[in-house]
């Protein structure tokens, strides 16, 4: 379980990198969360290089 600082970060990049609402956000599960943050990280890492 991911406490809930790590959420909020996740959630901040998330919101900064892509078109979702925080409030969309907060209503996921941190699965969800997991997920979406991964996917756009790994998405940000590849433009970076």
């Amino acid at each position: 379980m991911m406490s809930r600082q790590e959420r909020k970060n996740m959630i901040d990049f998330i919101a900064k990198m892509k078109e979702i609402d925080r409030e969309t956000l907060m209503y996921m599960t941190d699965a969800d969360i997991e997920h979406i943050y991964s996917s756009t990280y790994h998405s940000y890492m590849e433009m970076n290089e």
